[in-house]
């Protein structure tokens, strides 16, 4: 069984899913191969300078990413005022598929699915093809058409993505694929103590993905040193040394710890009581499978101000659009066991930690009613 999962190097979101997914596919005695759209089917050139863009925009011009985001929604994936930018590698993902001859597809960016739907309109057989939307919210690019499976990540999703068209016996309510660890229980106090953190102390943790500097973790350090509850707390800068290096000296020797990239994300996870973060898809489906509170905060125009409503509307998350906000939600969050009953009550509705192997469980299917065909 040889699957191969299309993704694309914006955010690690995407990669990670990916990841998960090319994992859980092992699991079954597959094999998968993870190609990255852009770097490998268009080229490697348009990949770099096309990310470096995408960054550029969202800590330069948010609003203009925020614009560009609204008309591509608008627009849908076969608007002609793409000017083909939602089929670019088409060509060399046919060759790869002749070549490659995999037995499904998985897509976890909407590019690499919309040039399989381009390829699909065209008549070409192709093999099964799922596309998991890695973000909570529906936008027409996550849509082309054909597609056989969509899985998304919880039933106010699907609603959305059946309400613009597509058939309901193709889209599969199964969750944002993440790492098999999530699935697993781990006690709060061991995580704790094994993060070198006291097991007594309400625990907080803070991040903003493996780019740190996109959020606005200079404002969460300043407010977690303004509280006057004990707590502990840690705040994750990514990779970026400087912001790293500038956040420790902030926090000097208070209860606030910082550090670079983690990569052992379950451990730190379940030692919190809670997440103030922005609203990243993976971050959200990672924190709904360990079911952690959230606090949302500098989230970007956007697919996460998009997640961050759905977080809000569902019930998971707490949503602060202002220093003074975010200092008064901190204090709510560790003083007020009721709100935090009620956040843990929403995410254990909402909790997929096996979303990846669903995912798998339904390719499978897929290629086994092919095969009878």
């Amino acid at each position: 069984m040889r699957i191969l999962i299309l993704s694309a190097s914006y955010g690690s979101g995407h990669a990670e899913a990916a990841r998960s997914l090319a994992a859980a596919i092992e699991t079954r005695g597959g094999r998968a191969v993870v190609v990255d759209h852009f770097r490998e089917l268009v080229h490697p050139v348009f990949a770099h300078v096309s990310r470096a863009v995408y960054y550029w925009l969202l800590r330069r011009a948010p609003g203009l990413w925020a614009l560009g985001y609204g008309l591509g929604d608008r627009m849908g994936p076969d608007s002609p005022f793409s000017f083909g930018m939602t089929r670019v590698g088409t060509a060399r993902l046919a060759r790869l598929l002749d070549t490659m001859r995999p037995d499904a597809v998985i897509t976890v960016h909407a590019t690499p699915a919309a040039a399989m739907a381009a390829l699909a309109a065209t008549g070409r057989r192709l093999p099964p093809h799922t596309t998991a939307v890695t973000d909570f919210v529906a936008h027409s690019q996550w849509m082309p058409s054909p597609v056989d499976r969509y899985c998304v990540a919880a039933e106010e999703v699907r609603n959305e993505f059946v309400a613009r068209g597509l058939p309901p016996e193709r889209v599969v309510v199964t969750g944002v694929p993440v790492r098999a660890e999530f699935a697993r229980a781990v006690d709060a106090d061991a995580a704790r103590r094994a993060l070198g953190l006291s097991p007594d102390l309400p625990t907080i943790v803070a991040m903003a993905g493996t780019q740190g500097s996109l959020g606005r973790l200079r404002d969460v350090t300043r407010a977690l040193l303004t509280m006057e509850r004990p707590m502990q707390a840690v705040v994750v800068a990514g990779r970026d040394e400087r912001l790293r290096a500038g956040l420790a000296r902030l926090a000097g020797t208070s209860p606030v710890r910082v550090v670079g990239f983690v990569e052992d994300v379950r451990t730190l996870l379940a030692a919190a009581d809670l997440l103030v973060t922005k609203a990243g898809g993976m971050t959200l489906a990672e924190a709904t499978a360990a079911e952690v509170p959230l606090l949302l905060y500098g989230s970007l125009p956007g697919q996460e101000r998009g997640n961050e409503r759905f977080a809000s509307r569902a019930g998971i998350a707490l949503v602060a659009r202002s220093r003074g906000a975010l200092r008064r939600l901190l204090d709510r969050a560790v003083g007020d066991p009721d709100t935090v009953a009620r956040l843990h009550g929403s995410l254990r509705r909402l909790r997929r930690p096996d979303a990846a192997q669903h995912i798998v469980d339904l390719v499978v299917e897929q290629i086994a009613q092919r095969g009878r065909s």
